[in-house]
């Protein structure tokens, strides 16, 4: 990659991309962390306000419950040589109008994402969090709804693992799919363990 950003030059310039300014209601403020040594890949959404405050991926109840889906404490969580965290959104995207947040920005990922997995040379095992994670990195692969693409976790394996978003919202989804609990979240916390070396 001679004559291309380093992946410390390739942060620097997402953290200081304005290209979707006048769209954010909160203004710009990309969340991503990454170092090229990570195992491990996080895809998820977009920051919600309490992360877009602090600047701190998954910092918030549905970081509480993800943490606990992989068995991760916060230190291992947040060590960027171990795990880098990379959303489809950089940035908080606004509130829709039945209260949730927005869909993340479609600028992001076309610009940036091919660039950074180039620079993180060491991922063994992404998990998709989310139905735009699951629908850029799965394609025509991906199933007919999310479910069925979280159901169908085995497919997608070695490289991709598709997760429902952990936000309080899923509770009830997750009530109604006893299997997530029972079959996938011991393959993904087994799966986690060993690309970490825990």
């Amino acid at each position: 990659m001679s004559g291309e950003p380093s992946l410390t030059e390739l942060l620097r310039q997402i953290r200081a991309c304005r290209l979707c300014a006048e769209h954010l209601p909160l203004g710009p403020r990309p969340v991503v962390r990454a170092n090229a040594a990570a195992p491990l890949l996080i895809v998820g959404q977009a920051p919600g306000t309490r992360v877009h405050e602090s600047g701190i991926p998954w910092n918030d109840r549905s970081g509480d419950r993800l943490r606990d889906w992989l068995q991760l404490d916060r230190a291992t969580f947040y060590d960027e040589s171990r795990v880098a965290i990379v959303p489809m959104g950089f940035c908080y995207p606004g509130v829709d109008r039945n209260g949730g947040d927005k869909p993340p920005r479609r600028e992001c990922a076309p610009l940036w994402h091919e660039a950074i997995r180039a620079r993180l040379p060491h991922v063994a095992l992404t998990l998709l969090v989310g139905q735009y994670a699951q629908a850029h990195y799965l394609g025509a692969a991906r199933k007919s709804t999310m479910t069925e693409t979280v159901r169908a976790w085995r497919d997608f394996l070695p490289d991709f693992l598709p997760l429902p978003h952990p936000s309080w919202r899923n509770t009830a989804w997750l009530k109604r799919n006893p299997w997530f609990a029972e079959d996938l979240l011991p393959d993904l916390r087994r799966r986690v363990g060993a690309v970490l070396g825990r």
